[in-house]
């Protein structure tokens, strides 16, 4: 979907993506070097360069510290409980298919109690924009163990390393069949916003990883340093590779991070499909949706109970 109204800037404001914040609820509660902020500046002004219409932009997030985006962003929103943001934005976009829902969360909240809302909803190809926000670890509850922490991390509940296999987040989504994969880091600002601003154009489920640090928890207990030697462990470990086999872009503690765009394809989305099947079903009796809404029948389908 194209969105085509554009988003005015008022004449006094200070910064350009001002308009898209909160600006009341400012200053944030996000730690000294947390990158999700970086996250947050690239996703408005990748609404800025996609001259989205605000009124038709929604965001939900979960629990967590990224939970806290709903919060800040200046559009409709919605915080939701624990690992239930995707499942709040399905009903959203069945509601109102006109709406570009966003779905804005941490790689514990999304892939842990979430999980399993995860996979179905690529599977459906549900058309959402799902931005994850991975700092590797549990951080507003302590610094625990989550599904994505690398073999060897110390945490909270890992004091003697971490010994389990993580989850590689791009061959999930890939293999559960997202629309588009990608994962940047906090470093490479320019490319992440140019992929928010390529999704928000995009249908079907979109799904970008970012790698964020946590420099109060995960790195401190780790010896990895400030939010600023983050950067520069982003800066001299990634390596862009554009269309790489995502089964090949695991993360390890201080090995390679393959970033860049994996997977860009078009398939039907699950309105689409549903549309297909409902007039294929009931021919001339059904009718296509209003503007918002589910498609509806003009004749009742005979139950076969």
């Amino acid at each position: 979907m194209t969105l085509e109204i554009p988003c005015e800037i008022p004449a006094g404001a200070h910064n350009p993506v001002e308009p898209f914040l909160r600006m009341d609820r400012m200053p944030h509660i996000w730690c000294p070097g947390c990158g999700i902020g970086t996250t947050v500046n690239c996703f408005t002004r990748a609404l800025l360069d996609s001259k989205a219409d605000l009124d038709k932009v929604a965001i939900v997030s979960g629990i967590g510290c990224t939970g806290r985006v709903a919060g800040y962003a200046n559009l409709d929103s919605f915080h939701t409980t624990h690992g239930r943001a995707i499942p709040f934005a399905t009903g959203l976009k069945l509601a109102n298919p006109e709406l570009q829902v966003v779905v804005y969360s941490g790689d514990g909240d999304l892939f842990a109690i979430g999980g399993n809302h995860f996979i179905h909803a690529a599977r459906r190809n549900m058309d959402l924009k799902v931005i994850c926000v991975n700092n590797l670890t549990y951080a507003m509850t302590g610094g625990q163990t989550a599904p994505t922490t690398p073999s060897q991390v110390i945490s909270a509940t890992s004091p003697y390393g971490v010994f389990e296999p993580s989850f590689n987040l791009v061959a999930l989504a890939d293999a559960a069949g997202a629309s588009y994969v990608a994962r940047w880091t906090t470093y490479h600002v320019k490319q992440l916003s140019r992929s928010m601003e390529e999704v928000l154009n995009k249908k079907g489920f979109c799904f970008i990883e970012v790698l964020s640090p946590c420099p109060t928890l995960y790195q401190r207990r780790n010896k990895m340093g400030d939010g600023l030697d983050a950067m520069k462990f982003y800066k001299q470990v990634s390596k862009v590779r554009h269309g790489a086999p995502t089964s090949e872009c695991a993360l390890t503690k201080s090995g390679e991070i393959v970033v860049g765009k994996f997977v860009d394809r078009d398939r039907p989305d699950y309105l689409e499909l549903l549309r297909a099947q409902m007039k294929a079903s009931l021919g001339d009796r059904y009718t296509e949706p209003t503007q918002a809404g589910m498609p509806v029948s003009q004749a009742e389908v005979p139950c076969s109970c």
